[in-house]
C-alpha cells in the first residue's frame, strides 16, 4: 500500500490516495474520452481517496452509459480521477497529478476501451505505449 498526495494544476483540488499496487497499475485506455484526454491512470479503491482541499471545485463529466464519473477541477480544467465503468468500486487517478510522479513511464499498457469489457464480456488490451527519453548530448 502506497499513500500519495495529489492535486490539480492550480492546487485548488488536493487529495491523498492509497494505491494498493503503487504505480504498477499504471495504464491508459483507448476509449473516445481517454484517447483525447491522454492521461495515465493508476488504480485505487473508490473509498481510498480523501480530499484535503477543494472538493467543491471538482466538476463531473459523464457520457454514454453514465456509469463512469470523470472529475475535473473547474478552475484549471485538469482531470484528477474517475470512477470506472468496468468496476464502479475502483477509481483511476491521473498519475501526473500525484507528487513526484510522471506519466512518462517506459511502457504503459493500453486497455481496449473501444470494446468495453462490460459490452463484450471480457477485458482486452489494445497495445503498449512506449516512452523513450531523448539522449542528452551536453
Amino acid at each position: 500500500m502506497t499513500v500519495m498526495r495529489g492535486s490539480c494544476h492550480c492546487g485548488t483540488v488536493q487529495f491523498t490516495v492509497t494505491l494498493s499496487e503503487g504505480v504498477a497499475s499504471a495504464r491508459r485506455c483507448d476509449c473516445s474520452l481517454c484517447a483525447r484526454r491522454g492521461a495515465v491512470a493508476v488504480s485505487a479503491a473508490k473509498d481510498d481517496i480523501t480530499y484535503t482541499a477543494g472538493r467543491e471545485s471538482l466538476t463531473l463529466y459523464q457520457f454514454n452509459t453514465k456509469v463512469a464519473e470523470h472529475y475535473f477541477c473547474k478552475i484549471c480544467g485538469i482531470y484528477t480521477h474517475h470512477r470506472r465503468r468496468s468496476d464502479p468500486d475502483e477509481i483511476g487517478v491521473n498519475l501526473a497529478c500525484l507528487e513526484a510522479q510522471t506519466p512518462f513511464l517506459a511502457e504503459v499498457l493500453v486497455h481496449d476501451g473501444q470494446n468495453h469489457p462490460n459490452d463484450i464480456g471480457e477485458a482486452r488490451d489494445a497495445g503498449i505505449l512506449r516512452f523513450t527519453p531523448m539522449k542528452d548530448d551536453t
